[in-house]
């Protein structure tokens, strides 16, 4: 294949997978992700932007001080994310809320850090790789299910201890982690299309009881 003509093909490609993906998106009664309340370690990744900002001249000591105490009275991640938006691009932001199909065309893309997980989270891996990291992750909702549309290509998932992941495959279910003993443990259903696709799972290891 012409190289020249990769990009272009990566970018059809991650076009047709986000419009076919919003296409089938349900809509959802629950809170939106920039409606979640905010956590004190969400405010303290916040502040550690906003210190750094002030104290590289982004931001005049007026601003600090006025963003600052916008943040200690914010109750919502939108609300927090709203005094970063305009110092660092997207992928650098304290987390992110967009809430975007996850798309690998010829390439490797991945989730990682605080990111809100959605209820339904589109994802497609053509001749590529998908990696979503949810150990510091915020689930939407306890049961959150990816729709994953494989073609030659791969999905890795890490989880955090205590969350369970299945993949359902036609009429066929497979647990792809542990049991888990809380039975309202949060799950990650795992829908699958591919073709010569690989859902791959990363846990912690396994504690050891004590004798």
């Amino acid at each position: 294949m012409n190289e020249r003509w990769l990009p272009r093909i990566q970018e059809v490609g991650e076009r047709l997978a986000e419009e076919f993906a919003l296409a089938r998106r349900p809509a959802t009664d629950g809170p939106q992700p920039h409606e979640l309340r905010a956590s004190d370690a969400d405010r303290d990744r916040v502040a550690e932007v906003l210190n750094e900002a002030a104290s590289d001249g982004r931001l005049a000591m007026d601003e600090f001080e006025e963003r600052l105490t916008a943040l200690y009275n914010a109750r919502t991640l939108g609300e927090l994310a709203r005094l970063t938006a305009d110092l660092l691009p997207a992928e650098e932001q304290p987390f992110r809320l967009d809430g975007r199909p996850v798309s690998a065309i010829f390439k490797k893309e991945q989730r990682e850090g605080r990111w809100v997980v959605p209820a339904e989270l589109p994802v497609t891996a053509m001749f590529g790789t998908t990696k979503l990291d949810l150990r510091d992750a915020i689930m939407q909702n306890r049961r959150v299910v990816i729709n994953a549309t494989l073609m030659f290509g791969g999905l890795e998932i890490h989880v955090p201890e205590g969350v369970e992941v299945i993949r359902v495959s036609k009429d066929k279910t497979v647990r792809l982690t542990r049991a888990q003993e809380d039975p309202d443990c949060p799950v990650i259903e795992v829908r699958t299309s591919n073709f010569l696709g690989e859902v791959k799972v990363k846990e912690p290891p396994k504690r050891k009881r004590r004798r």
